[in-house]
């Protein structure tokens, strides 16, 4: 039975990263003490320092450590919490480990496991809507495991049609699928996903709006009846049904309509008996003949990634309420005054980094953050530093940012500026793809749905440009020679006695060998490569503020460069790894090999017969075996990475000529997988 609420002095959060950091700022700032729980591919992580202590939980991967019930109770006992906030993600919707939590003496932050279990089940949510009288789209009555039960459920229910995670959101588990003939691998990728992110492979089937707009509405509930909406957000701007972009309020929605959405959303929370703060999201219909039709999609039992914007626009932190809710305290907020306050509050956006490649269909990457500083004047939510390594196990997602203006196109300004002079050296990541959402003509206008990216902004981003020679000059003149690869770069400005000097210096950018040739006199430079020459002066170098921190022991030597350049003024980041220097100017990164330090090129070739991984992650499910023939574009094998499918197809037609792993295999990038 669930035990009554009370007050707590010591509150474990059952998550990771970034989550920890958000949760235990409002904890700390109610007196709570806090304590943090690690796995142990997160031994140095910077989540473990925003707490008062930390417990490791073991494992690598979600399901042995932050998935673990055991060990979390176990954690909790141990570190002598009173209660558990589970954060957002990972357990925080698992009405079983509501339940544990609860029957172990501990206070759950969250709200009862009978609400979390009739909303989990989005089937059994689908049918406490209809009774509520709330709009919900045509769709399966019971979730399952059962494909093949779901396969004959969907000829009934016609396409197109979504396929959908029964236990969880975030976009994982889902697929839209628009015709008979792609059913069957959308059902066992969507099942295996759900599997690995959720540990429930059930799927529900739902007609699909190919057009809509997303929108959701915040909640908070007491356990004495009381019940409000705090306004909409808008998480229209998607890829993959994963939100990039979320905003308060939303531009398609007027204060009438605000107001039908929230008594629904009411009605949602009262007809489940919900307490806490929670999010019901819907999907608005942009066809022209429904103007302001919205349907039911489903109820975050938790807090989401965007609460930021409601409480930029409120003034109120929703953590800070999930506590004092959990304690058992009345809501005093009023419904009328809320609203007032978000229709009066401006506007405010978020935007979700995350760590993926764009010149790789945006697939999520792994590795060290070289070298982290967020902007100053924006809120950022996140728990980063300079050197720290980012596992292949989670979440891609590194952080969001925030921006809060008056108007809705001055958020946006100040959103992407704010991306702009983000430092996010040593991984691929999204935040110029971002920030040219933000400053789109599509996206200001507020006239666009969730097929945005693939349409009205299918060009985005454009394909990089060739690493900036005049950076790389300018940065070989500031940071040469370097002794040794452990060695920090030296300026050589005064180097040479006689103020006279000339070398030369092999580099490797984007995969080609170049020999620059570079000559010093009186304080200036010619920087040359074949064709391509530079007069560089007035260089100084500048180190970054004391926002940076350096968790490695071997740490990157990093900083910011102020150049002329061909009489043109010009300034960039940087940061050095090894015998890597990674730069950033006007958006874009370039990693920069000093060739003197590496081995031959040679080594650096992969012979186009074989098939490597793109990302550290794990193999789940083989196609082919050795002796196969197969043809170009042909599903070879699949692995998971950052709670991620990704498909890998033959490059060309062949034979399997060897399979270098098995089925549940852990690899790291680059790992040769299979030779054709």
């Amino acid at each position: 039975m669930t035990r009554l609420p009370r007050r707590f002095d010591r509150v474990l959060i059952a998550n990771r990263g970034e989550i920890v950091a958000r949760v235990a700022r409002s904890a700390h700032a109610m007196g709570l003490q806090t304590v943090a729980v690690y796995s142990d591919a997160d031994r140095d992580s910077p989540h473990t320092r925003t707490c008062d202590s930390a417990m490791a939980i073991g494992g690598e991967q979600a399901v042995d450590s932050y998935l673990s019930i055991p060990k979390l109770l176990q954690a909790a006992k141990d570190s002598g919490a009173d209660a558990v906030h589970p954060g957002y993600g990972f357990l925080s919707e698992n009405a079983d480990f509501a339940q544990a939590v609860s029957d172990a003496g501990l206070v759950w932050t969250g709200p009862p496991p009978s609400a979390m279990r009739a909303m989990g089940d989005k089937a059994q949510a689908r049918r406490h809507m209809q009774d509520a009288g709330v709009p919900v789209l045509p769709g399966t009555r019971e979730a399952s495991t059962d494909l093949s039960a779901l396969a004959h459920e969907a000829q009934a229910l016609g396409f197109p049609l979504m396929v959908k995670a029964s236990a969880g959101g975030g976009g994982r588990g889902m697929r839209l699928v628009r015709e008979a003939s792609a059913l069957s691998s959308a059902l066992q990728s969507a099942s295996q996903e759900a599997l690995a992110a959720f540990g429930d492979g059930r799927l529900l089937l739902e007609r699909a709006l190919l057009q809509p707009r997303h929108v959701e509405v915040q909640l908070l509930a007491d356990a004495h009846g009381h019940v409000i909406h705090l306004g909409e957000r808008d998480c229209t701007v998607q890829r993959r049904h994963q939100k990039l972009i979320e905003e308060a309020p939303s531009p398609a929605v007027d204060p009438a309509l605000r107001r039908q959405l929230g008594e629904a959303a009411v009605k949602v929370a009262r007809a489940v008996g919900y307490q806490g703060a929670g999010t019901v999201e819907f999907l608005l219909d942009t066809s022209p003949d429904q103007p302001h039709a919205f349907y039911f999609m489903e109820m975050n039992t938790r807090l989401q990634v965007e609460h930021p914007v409601t409480e930029a626009l409120t003034g109120e932190d929703l953590v800070a309420w999930q506590f004092r809710l959990a304690m058992g305290e009345v809501l005093t907020l009023q419904q009328d005054d809320v609203l007032r306050r978000f229709e009066s509050g401006g506007h405010a956006i978020e935007a979700r980094l995350c760590a993926e490649d764009p010149k790789q269909n945006h697939m999520p990457q792994s590795g060290t953050l070289v070298c982290w500083q967020a902007p100053a004047g924006l809120r950022c939510d996140a728990a980063l530093v300079s050197g720290m390594a980012v596992s292949p196990f989670y979440d891609s997602m590194l952080g969001k940012l925030i921006a809060h203006a008056p108007t809705r196109e001055l958020a946006a300004m100040a959103l992407a500026d704010g991306l702009d002079r983000t430092v996010c050296l040593g991984l691929a990541n999204n935040k110029q793809l971002l920030a040219q959402v933000l400053r789109s003509d599509v996206f200001l206008s507020g006239l666009f749905d969730t097929t945005v990216l693939h349409t009205a902004l299918h060009h985005l981003p454009e394909a990089a440009p060739r690493a900036p020679l005049h950076a790389i000059a300018a940065l070989m003149v500031a940071c040469v020679p370097r002794q040794r690869a452990s060695a920090p770069p030296a300026p050589w400005w005064n180097w040479h006695s006689s103020g006279h000097m000339t070398m030369q210096l092999p580099l490797r950018t984007e995969g080609q060998s170049h020999t620059w040739q570079v000559q010093m006199q009186s304080h200036a430079w010619r920087v040359s490569q074949g064709e391509d020459v530079f007069h560089i002066s007035d260089l100084s170098l500048h180190a970054l503020d004391d926002q940076t921190q350096t968790v490695a022991s071997t740490h990157a030597t990093q900083g910011r460069l102020a150049y002329v350049i061909n009489r043109q003024p010009m300034s960039l980041t940087y940061a050095w790894q090894g015998n890597e220097l990674w730069l950033e100017l006007n958006g874009e990164q370039w990693m920069v090999e000093d060739a003197r330090l590496q081995a031959s090129a040679s080594s650096h070739s992969l012979r186009s017969n074989q098939v490597s991984a793109p990302m550290h992650g794990r193999v789940v499910r083989l196609h082919v075996q050795a002796g196969d023939t197969v043809k170009a574009g042909q599903l070879l094998l699949v692995m998971e990475a950052m709670k991620m499918e990704h498909h890998l197809h033959a490059p060309k037609d062949g034979t399997v000529a060897r399979l270098a792993v098995s089925d549940g295999m852990q690899v790291a990038k680059g790992k040769v997988l299979l030779s054709l």
